[in-house]
């Protein structure tokens, strides 16, 4: 006998009392049983469990059903560009070097990553970093910057590509704020006295500085910049008629190359040379906290030493009694 079958005399027709009594009854005209009915699920196709078929999705119409790759593919296009756009803006973003001015450091045509986040937190360049910087004013206004097409407008946008329309630099860091920056012809950059050994960076065949300059004082707040590669680089030298002196405000700094990216021939990182660790560059700039810090203390001494003094002078006895 099939399951679920009934004989219909092995035992007496009952009607139930109350519609909760529905697995109790017979069948129906149709000869279905009323108790299970179209709750098996058997003319659907399904497994006899509708509840169990929707909670576990695996009905032909359950709610669970995977989306297509396709219906998917438009979401996570736009998760990546709004996450392309954030690391942009406040993490990294990718320069192209246009021109040999920090060779051999940095050749034409690669891509360095930028560090924008520090400066968030109120870092400011340093002496010897590599870093990205917007035109001060007049630097470039003789650089031809091709008209870029819409597609390069929105790669540039997100971060993917450098800006085509944005002006932008890239030298070493000599001086900062408050550094005294001279060359003279034929000798080394110096900084606080101190002569720089560029001889890690600099360009094969380049002299430290030609022409001659200085001494300047950079202003606080400002940078003294120049390339790697001396005879081919407009930097501060160039500029000294412009406003600041040929030096650039920390504002305009974009940020610190750190890394050589593209091609994966040429990776590297982009570190702080020893030269600008050498003992007594920044003397100068210790000096004068200290200077200030002695003469704010001095008239203190001497008031101490002053009251000192007048107490002995009114108790003498006392004084060499107790010695």
């Amino acid at each position: 006998m099939a399951v679920g079958a009934r004989s219909g005399h092995d035992e007496p027709d009952r009607r139930p009392e109350s519609p909760e009594q529905g697995p109790d009854r017979g069948p129906g005209e149709d000869g279905t049983d009323p108790g299970t009915g179209p709750a098996d699920g058997l003319a659907d196709g399904g497994s006899g469990d509708d509840g169990d078929d929707e909670r576990s999705g695996r009905g032909g119409h359950g709610p669970n059903r995977p989306r297509s790759f396709w219906k998917e593919l438009p979401l996570l296009i736009g998760i990546a560009l709004v996450l392309a756009l954030l690391i942009k803006t406040f993490l990294v973003q990718a320069f192209s070097i246009p021109s040999d001015s920090m060779m051999n450091t940095l050749q034409r045509g690669d891509r360095v990553l930028v560090d924008k986040l520090t400066p968030w937190f109120g870092s400011e360049p340093e002496r010897g970093e590599v870093v990205v910087f917007h035109d001060p004013g007049g630097w470039l206004e003789e650089a031809n910057t091709p008209e870029p097409n819409v597609v390069q407008k929105v790669l540039s946008f997100i971060g993917l590509m450098p800006s085509a329309e944005e002006k932008d630099l890239i030298k070493r860091v000599i001086a900062v704020g408050g550094d005294t920056v001279s060359c003279k012809e034929g000798g080394k950059v110096v900084v606080n006295g101190k002569e720089l050994d560029e001889s890690a960076y600099l360009h094969p065949g380049s002299v430290p500085c030609d022409p001659a300059f200085g001494p300047v004082k950079v202003p606080e707040g400002r940078i003294w910049v120049m390339g790697d590669n001396r005879q081919n680089s407009l930097d501060s030298r160039f500029h000294m008629e412009l406003q600041g002196g040929g030096t650039v405000s920390n504002d305009e700094v974009v940020g610190r190359a750190v890394v050589i990216a593209w091609p994966v021939t040429r990776w590297s990182t982009l570190p702080v040379p020893d030269t600008f660790d050498q003992p007594g560059l920044s003397q100068a700039l210790a000096a004068a906290p200290a200077a200030l810090g002695f003469t704010g203390a001095l008239p203190l001494v001497l008031w101490r030493r002053r009251k000192q003094t007048a107490r002995l002078e009114r108790e003498p006895v006392r004084h060499i009694a107790e010695r």
